[in-house]
């Protein structure tokens, strides 16, 4: 709470008329025999020694500043109840006056305007309260002012509290004379009430900017019930307000001249919440058409829901259509002559400019016609803005500054704007084969060779692993390698060991269990038990990487991070369980092959899914199928439809983030939407901020994100583990990748990465290159959102380890012996 303005005696003045009570003994009638005060009354309250602060509202965009609260108390004789508010106001350094009668009540209220003021409404022989309070509402300034009543403290239930309702009152208070409640009244009232008030005052500005703007703006209820039109409007379109307010827009002619569907789209459009913009013709009053410039922008409200529409509508004149004609042209003009390569871009475009505006060719004049029906259309990408914009700024830059606009254009132009553009083979090989093989969906072959992954039915569970295991039945050697599972160095490789390549049922009892999955999903510990047995029964044991280990090492990883400070701050319950989920399922069924090979080849999953995402498309397709279609392990069955669609949905984004061909999608966009924002905070000083820092993680579209981040993280922590299970995973990963170059040369198939030739590869390199492209920046990202410092540590020393190899010129794992 802001510290009040130093109280002068003129500030706080006691009104009355006549002699005082004579059984009030307040400090304040104590400070009134010290100094003669104001003539009406002259009772000074004690002065405050606090500097004035302004407290900061805010309210929406806008940023507000209020003075401490002005508070008027009325009551015909002071006694404990005036005391207990007079003290209140004194602890909470509000300014407050004390009023005796009606008519001084009025006079003070008239040239103070107070926030608040409270009544005595317990003794009506002094003065009529509800009378009071209806001559206060009477005052102009008394529109945004709360008016509390102090009633007695009832014998029995009150009838009903209209009768204050219906003379201006907003709030009742029973008689408590003690401090404390009186103290807490008043904060609440601040808070709650006035605070309120106070931002309502705030629309008057917001009102006075619509009134006074030249855009038709026109503002309707979430049923599109029009609520409110500017003097804009009325004059553009012939209606005057009371001819609009209260009808629903459907009930508005409206112009022929629109497209038929034009409606729907826009309607379909904003409904989800998204701003549409566009070119619509409105019919006015008279039933002229007008062509405007339209943006609707839905508001949202409690609740997250869609409350009021918000339309901004600019006539387009005959100077707006030739201007915007002009730009086109400048555009398009720009957008070919690029294309030319042409070194003096900018005469190259006057020139073309020049030539259609004579009108000569007919040919020039079809394409115009039709660029003027593209950039009329109602749906625009946000990359076609931004290239329209950089070509309209061409034209007034200078030539080193449009040649590099050119270069930028060039760049935008590409199909994948993430992705890195790699050197020659001839730079680097590994970081090439490996990049290459990674972020690709492979080469088309032009043989008839096809290798084709059979579509097998599903593993169902081996007969020894019929009855579910639970937690209590867990042996001892098990449980004691688990029992560092919340360490990030927990060693994968013992549990594997001792649970005989069984690890992830076992490890995922336990996460599972820490978490409270079957509370959230509402299902029995037996169904939880029979699901992860027969998701690990799905894995691969004959892989050497993409095993239910794998599975298990990403799912201790996943838990890892979800009990991360920020992640937590970030994420929901569903998320969680969503997270740990996704990492369990993210690799079934993994043949031990990339995208590539299985694209190459031809494969029935390949050919499924139209070469796109094939594997992660596969996993999580097996994962749901394998879940419900027998009861007794659909851990989804007990839960409610709608939490059903947004679990599935959450777990089938995040398997499909492990994809690499979005690596860099995903890393930027969580840099530029959640890094940045969060520095910028700290940087201005916001770092207390909560506000602002909550709606940074806490938006669905950054909820998205971080859950992405955090499963490619997980799926790919390799180099960021202890030393020994980091080489144990790159000799693992080496081996799926020379098996499946072996595989490739017998087949004929095309060699995705030669590098992994098993004769002459070097492991060293390989890791070296997988860290500098996909490990580095998105941990360095990773970390500064999640405070990984022990990640960090491990990262580094790994690197140094496979750089020291590189040097000695080894290609193995690990050294030599001595």
């Amino acid at each position: 709470m802001g510290c009040a303005s130093s109280i002068h005696i003129s500030d706080r003045v006691v009104y009355h008329s006549g002699k005082e009570s004579e059984d009030s003994h307040s400090p304040q009638q104590t400070n009134a025999t010290q100094h003669q005060g104001n003539p009406a009354s002259g009772l000074p309250l004690k002065p405050h020694s606090c500097k004035t602060t302004l407290t900061e509202v805010q309210f929406g965009p806008m940023k507000l500043f209020k003075d401490p609260l002005q508070v008027l108390l009325v009551f015909a004789k002071e006694d404990s109840q005036s005391n207990g508010f007079c003290w209140a106001c004194e602890k909470a350094n509000y300014r407050c006056s004390l009023a005796h009668t009606p008519e001084s009540a009025l006079e003070c209220f008239s040239e103070k305007h107070h926030d608040l003021v409270i009544v005595d409404h317990r003794h009506s022989r002094h003065f009529d309260a509800e009378a009071l309070c209806r001559s206060i509402r009477a005052v102009n300034s008394s529109e945004n002012t709360v008016i509390v009543a102090v009633v007695k403290r009832p014998d029995r239930e009150e009838a009903s509290v209209m009768p204050l309702i219906n003379a201006g009152f907003n709030r009742r208070y029973v008689e408590n004379a003690n401090m404390m409640a009186c103290y807490n009244e008043l904060l609440q009232l601040e808070h709650g009430e006035v605070r309120a008030q106070f931002k309502l005052r705030a629309c008057n500005a917001i009102f006075t900017a619509l009134e006074q703007s030249q855009d038709a703006i026109e503002i309707t209820s979430e049923d599109q019930v029009i609520q409110y039109v500017n003097p804009a409007y009325e004059a553009i379109m012939g209606y005057q307000q009371g001819e609009l307010l209260g009808k629903e827009i459907i009930e508005v002619p409206k112009s022929e001249k629109n497209k038929p569907d034009l409606l729907e789209t826009i309607n379909t459009c904003i409904r989800k919440g998204k701003e549409w913009q566009g070119i619509y013709y409105a019919k006015k009053k008279n039933g002229d058409n007008i062509q405007q410039n339209v943006k609707i922008t839905p508001v949202i409200g409690q609740g997250g829901k869609i409350r009021h529409y918000v339309s901004i509508n600019r006539p387009l004149n005959d100077n707006n259509k030739s201007e915007k004609s002009s730009e086109r042209v400048q555009a398009e003009s720009q957008t070919d002559i690029q294309s030319s390569k042409h070194k003096d871009r900018r005469k190259g475009s006057l020139d073309v400019r020049s030539t259609t505006s004579r009108g000569s060719d007919g040919s020039s004049q079809r394409r115009h016609s039709s660029m003027a029906r593209i950039h009329s259309m109602t749906i625009e990408a946000p990359i076609t803005k931004v290239i329209n914009i950089i070509n309209a700024a061409q034209e007034s830059s200078p030539m080193p500054v449009a040649e590099a606009l050119d270069r930028v254009l060039e760049i935008l132009r590409t199909t994948e704007l993430y992705s890195p553009q790699l050197g020659t083979k001839d730079e680097d090989p590994h970081t090439n084969d490996l990049v290459g093989g990674l972020m690709t969906d492979g080469l088309r072959r032009l043989s008839g060779n096809e290798y084709i992954l059979s579509t097998k039915q599903p593993h169902h569970l081996p007969s020894h692993l019929a009855t579910p295991l639970s937690l209590n039945d867990i042996p001892p050697r098990i449980a004691q390698t688990m029992e560092t599972e919340g360490s990030w160095d927990f060693d994968i490789f013992n549990l594997e060991a001792a649970t005989m390549k069984r690890p992830l049922t076992y490890l995922g009892l336990k996460i599972f269990s820490k978490f409270g999955v079957c509370e959230f999903l509402n299902c029995p510990e037996a169904t939880l038990r029979s699901w992860l047995q027969v998701i690990e029964a799905n894995y691969h044991s004959s892989n050497s990487y993409h095993n239910s280990t794998h599975a298990a090492d990403v799912l201790h990883a996943t838990a890892y991070f979800l009990c991360k400070e920020r992640v937590k701050q970030s994420l929901d319950p569903i998320d969680e369980v969503a997270a740990l989920i996704a990492a369990t399922v993210h690799d079934v069924d993994h043949p031990g092959r990339t995208n590539s090979f299985l694209c190459n080849a031809g494969s029935e999953l390949a050919i499924l899914y139209n070469d796109t995402a094939v594997l992660e498309s596969h996993h999580a397709a097996l994962a749901f199928q394998l879940t419900t279609r027998d009861d007794k392990c659909n851990i989804f069955k007990y839960i409610e439809r709608n939490e059903y669609r947004t679990l599935r949905q959450a777990v089938i984004d995040m398997v499909l983030a492990t994809e690499m061909t979005k690596h860099f999608e995903h890393v930027n966009k969580f840099v530029n939407s959640i890094n940045k924002p969060l520095a910028a905070l700290e940087e201005n000083g916001g770092n207390n901020d909560e506000e602002s820092v909550k709606s940074i993680l806490t938006s669905p579209e950054n909820r998205i994100l971080v859950k992405r981040m955090l499963i490619k993280c997980a799926d790919i922590s390799n180099p960021c583990r202890p030393l020994e299970l980091c080489i144990e995973w790159a000799g693992r990963i080496s081996e799926e990748y020379f098996a499946q170059t072996d595989e490739e040369k017998r087949q004929g198939l095309p060699v995705v990465m030669p590098v992994f030739d098993r004769h002459t590869c070097s492991i060293p390199k390989s890791q070296i290159s997988f860290i500098d492209y996909f490990i580095t920046d998105m941990f360095d990202a990773w970390d500064a959102f999640a405070d990984l410092p022990n990640l960090m540590q491990h990262l580094d020393n790994n690197f140094k380890y496979w750089k020291g190899l590189d040097e000695r010129k080894l290609h193995s794992l690990r050294p030599p012996p001595e």
